[in-house]
């Protein structure tokens, strides 16, 4: 058997390898990863970008996790170790036939190519599972907005795009309470970056702008912003420390949804005359529908794509 390992090892050298740089976008359903992950790949152009979810690894279909004991939420409910190979085979720059979920039809449907590009996003509810799957990403980020906000997120969007009442959804959310809990919300501790999505100002309707608070843990390099936090900024954009989970000091910068367009509009192209991309600023950046925009979303992925070019860099 070690002869048969060296053997392989040998054999896998000569294979063309490069870094990829892997971005992971962990949470709960229905916490933003898509809508924060589809306006990063709009930026960058999806050939310079690729990214799936990993909720493509569930092991059952709908109709066969009806007579389960356990939810999607719950490691036993997906493939979590063919997940973890394939995550090191992108971060080297090599193809996976990657299984396809289908979350409008609730199937497993035929398996994909999935080659990387020059940039990986992988956004679902187990990337940073393990200390093997972190150890694929250079950026790691845990979505966690107020739960009451992600209980009318997931209304909203399980009764318009996805068949479900109500009542459904929100009998289904409190059945998977105990595995959130369990599997999922602890993933947050291991997150570089912790972005909470809450509303700007109380009350309830799609019509109250959306503010972000992101927390900067040391993991990772985070980029100088001290010239872009003024008081002429201050209305958009404030840096402040707070404990951390583990009462430790960390710092939080407060993106305002209540914020002047011409104000954030200052800093998002300062941010973005950083990462040295010889184009205009996507207009797709802060898009969370055709019709709806939200200015803190379109910072937030700024601030994430700073840290993908970086990651190129090495």
């Amino acid at each position: 058997m070690p002869h048969r390992l060296a053997m392989i090892e040998r054999a896998n050298r000569n294979r063309l390898r490069r870094h990829v740089p892997m971005l992971a976008i962990a949470g709960d359903s229905a916490v933003g990863k898509t809508t924060l992950t589809r306006g990063l790949v709009e930026a960058l152009g999806p050939a310079n970008i690729s990214s799936f979810c990993t909720d493509d690894y569930h092991r059952y279909d709908r109709n066969e996790r009806k007579n389960l004991p356990f939810t999607p939420l719950h490691p036993n409910c997906n493939y979590l170790e063919i997940m973890e190979q394939h995550l090191q085979l992108l971060a080297t720059g090599q193809p996976i036939l990657k299984p396809l979920y289908s979350h409008h039809h609730g199937t497993l449907d035929r398996p994909v190519l999935f080659e990387p590009k020059d940039f990986v996003v992988v956004e679902g509810l187990f990337p940073l599972w393990s200390k093997l799957s972190r150890a694929c990403f250079d950026v790691t980020v845990f979505l966690d907005p107020p739960e009451s906000v992600r209980r009318e997120w997931k209304v909203q969007r399980d009764v318009s795009q996805r068949g479900y009442t109500k009542e459904q959804v929100l009998a289904d959310l409190d059945k998977r309470e105990p595995e959130s809990g369990a599997y999922i919300r602890p993933q947050r501790a291991n997150a570089d970056i912790v972005m909470s999505f809450a509303k700007a100002s109380p009350g309830e309707g799609e019509e109250i702008p959306l503010s972000v608070s992101i927390l900067l843990r040391p993991t990772i390099d985070h980029p100088a912003i001290s010239d872009l936090l003024s008081s002429d900024t201050r209305e958009a954009i404030h840096l402040k420390l707070m404990r951390d989970d583990d009462n430790k000091p960390v710092d939080v910068l407060h993106i305002h949804g209540h914020a002047s367009k011409e104000v954030a509009s200052e800093i998002k192209e300062a941010i973005w005359s950083r990462l040295g991309i010889d184009q205009p600023l996507p207009s797709s950046l802060g898009r969370i529908t055709d019709e709806k925009r939200s200015e803190p979303l379109a910072i937030a992925q700024l601030y994430l794509l700073y840290h993908l070019l970086q990651a190129a860099k090495g």
